[in-house]
């Protein structure tokens, strides 16, 4: 299926979910970020002519990563007009949380809890405005390595791409004429106060992560495998104690 095709079918899906709700949902809001994932998803989202809410929620963020965001919105604004963009600082939110736990300060769970702050966020805009939560992650990130927030970029209601591979999605946005910049950015989730990439944290490019879901034959196999289990506990569903009631 070539890009236009994907992008034509996620859209029409999109709005078939949206027609099917007992609840009809009046509105699609989701964070972007200046990445290709959400700027893709947000796009397509647009497409469906319904009413779009875009967020931008910075906390602590790099300068370039937030240019992007802001670059996004108004590209988006110009070429939709079922577009609405806003953004909603949380530097003072995080702030205030790090504060507030800070006898039980850990990098790694502060880093998650940015991703969690804004998961909270696009749900209270979602209900002021009678809408569903759109996600961003691919395939890669989803169902590959989990390489996403628990309860954080995790947390949505429905998942426009997360069928389509990195590489799908770069191709998607290049035809849907998604920004250069955005196009020719390096991966990262953002969370983290010194910018490090995907890449740095992964130790493997989607590339060879894309050959590896692939390929069993693959240099990086073993890379990915190793990855995957740890993080395997996203993507399985939740351990219920079910009981043995005769």
């Amino acid at each position: 299926m070539r890009p236009e095709e994907k992008s034509k079918f996620i859209t029409n899906w999109i709005k078939s979910y949206v027609e099917q709700m007992p609840n009809k949902a009046e509105s699609l809001v989701i964070g972007i970020s200046g990445g290709i994932d959400s700027s893709v998803s947000s796009t397509l989202s647009a497409m469906t002519g319904l009413k779009t809410i875009v967020l931008s929620m910075p906390i602590k963020q790099k300068s370039y990563q937030h240019d992007l965001s802001l670059k996004h919105q108004e590209w988006l604004v110009k070429n939709f007009k079922n577009v609405e963009a806003h953004t909603i600082n949380l530097d003072e939110l995080f702030l205030a949380f790090t504060s507030s736990l800070s006898k039980f300060d850990n990098e790694h769970g502060m880093a998650n809890s940015r991703a969690r702050l804004r998961m909270t966020t696009l749900y209270q805009v979602a209900a002021a405005n009678k809408g569903i939560v759109v996600g961003t992650g691919n395939k890669v990130e989803d169902f590959g390595v989990g390489f996403y927030t628990k309860y954080g970029d995790g947390g949505v209601d429905i998942s426009p791409i997360a069928d389509c591979t990195k590489t799908q999605v770069w191709e998607m946005g290049k035809s849907l004429g998604i920004i250069k910049g955005i196009l020719d950015a390096e991966p990262t989730d953002g969370l983290w106060d010194d910018g490090r990439t995907d890449v740095n944290q992964l130790g493997m490019s989607y590339e060879e992560l894309e050959k590896a879901m692939r390929d069993k034959k693959s240099k990086g196999y073993d890379k990915y495998i190793e990855i995957r289990k740890r993080n395997l506990h996203k993507m399985k569903p939740i351990p219920v104690c079910v009981m043995d009631d005769e």
